[in-house]
């Protein structure tokens, strides 16, 4: 049977009223319309049409027009509803043009494109996420705790571990599978890691798994925030993505002979990474206080190196479990959870394959805490750094062919416009530290 009429069976079945169509703006902010059950047919096999216009690095007024089209295999029902037994089911959509092909300015539709161009050299990207987050006692601008446990804790501090299990229930009743869940290493600070699977499959699974964080959080009088950095003094919260290439049921980065276990593909998509890490950080960590996270001190990168057991690098490499050989995986740990994960799966995934293209060399790995590498050495040994803040980022984005060539002509252009916008009303702020510390003296 075709999918979309197993969607319509099962939607009768269950008594669905509602189904909500879901698409991310270019900042990776969630987007949804409601439709009927009558009403549903008619998007699986047409899209449904909307006005594109007010869509953040969507059309432009006159050419406003745009087409939701439902994804059948992302069909689930929300384990919540409106009122009483009311069931509401959700789909991600591709947005099209009114002539029916792919819009330029869709999120989703650019790592699509990137995977096509993988899936035509042979391989299958695939993708696990570490989102870390923070829960606060309301949605003020004072960040106030509710716990005060630490890395792991399991102690009556930890009063969320009532909300992270009512999240993982949630998140499977949805049909996504949760590894482990657990405290984090600032108050307040929790993870949920999700199980690896497809880049776009993943993609969609990291804008539900941030919207279920925040239901839960708000059906139990709390707030929870996947905002970088909340809490001056306290770690921030990061988005640690781990990458692997599949040739069919093969994992490309594995090589039983390598002393890491790491495949000349695998240390060649590392080493793209590596070259291109400054040109992606914009995309990896869009937002001014994406840069109050990748400071000294706090277990985020700063500097470009990889390592097999050092968490102080750019890249990391998880140990090796014999007969694991397909959990042989890159950690990239600059990202943060507030990225648009379709853009940011989309240029790393394009950097390493660059690398493999190229056969980039990789460098020696770093074994050591990189921070407490003078920086003479540090010259010595080739360790770059990424970007100190935004205007910095966007700089050495907009050299980037690339990151434009990935993200297309479009989606580079707005983001970039959205971002030094961003920039330029950040800069012009006073701030309550500049107050507080040249008020009374200047």
């Amino acid at each position: 049977m075709d999918k979309r009429q197993e969607i319509l069976k099962l939607a009768k079945k269950e008594k669905i009223r509602f189904i909500r169509l879901w698409f991310t703006d270019i900042l990776g902010f969630l987007k949804s319309f409601a439709i009927t059950l009558d009403e549903l047919e008619e998007a699986l096999y047409e899209g449904k049409g909307f006005d594109g216009s007010s869509v953040e690095g969507f059309a432009r007024i006159d050419e406003s027009d745009m087409v939701a089209l439902p994804d059948p295999d992302t069909f689930t029902i929300l384990p919540w509803g409106p009122t009483g037994d009311t069931k509401v089911g959700r789909m991600f959509c591709d947005i099209k043009n009114p002539n029916g092909s792919p819009y330029d300015g869709d999120p989703r539709f650019v790592l699509k494109r990137m995977l096509k161009k993988v899936k035509d050299m042979g391989y299958d990207f695939y993708v696990g996420p570490e989102l870390e987050f923070f829960y606060f006692k309301n949605s003020g601008t004072r960040a106030e705790p509710i716990d005060f446990g630490g890395y792991f804790d399991l102690t009556p501090m930890d009063i969320a571990s009532d909300l992270r299990k009512k999240t993982v229930i949630a998140l499977e009743a949805m049909g996504i599978p949760v590894e482990y869940s657990h405290h984090e290493v600032a108050p307040s600070q929790h993870e949920i890691d999700l199980r690896y699977c497809e880049a776009l499959r993943m993609a969609d699974t990291a804008m539900t798994y941030r919207l279920v964080v925040k239901e839960i959080a708000l059906q139990n009088g709390v707030y929870a925030t996947f905002m970088p950095k909340p809490v001056f003094g306290e770690n921030g919260s990061g988005m640690h993505t781990n990458m692997s290439l599949f040739k069919g049921d093969k994992n490309a980065f594995f090589d039983k002979n390598d002393k890491l276990h790491l495949s000349k593909i695998a240390r060649h998509f590392i080493a793209g990474l590596m070259h291109h890490a400054q040109e992606i950080t914009s995309i990896t960590n869009q937002w001014v206080n994406s840069y109050k996270r990748l400071v000294p001190g706090y277990e985020a990168p700063i500097y470009i190196s990889w390592a097999q057991k050092n968490r102080s690098d750019l890249i990391r490499i998880p140990m090796y479990k014999p007969g694991k050989e397909k959990a042989t995986r890159v950690e990239y740990r600059a990202p943060d959870p507030a990225c648009n994960p379709y853009l940011a799966f989309a240029v790393m995934l394009a950097t390493g394959i660059e690398g493999i293209k190229k056969e980039y060399k990789l460098k020696a790995p770093i074994e050591r805490n990189v921070y407490e590498i003078d920086e003479e050495e540090r010259k010595k040994l080739g360790i770059d750094t990424l970007p100190g803040d935004l205007y910095e980022a966007i700089l050495l984005t907009s050299k980037s062919k690339l990151i434009k060539e990935t993200l297309g002509d479009h989606v580079f252009n707005k983001f970039l416009e959205n971002k030094k916008i961003e920039w330029n009303n950040y800069r012009a702020q006073v701030t309550s530290y500049e107050l507080d510390r040249y008020y009374s003296i200047l």
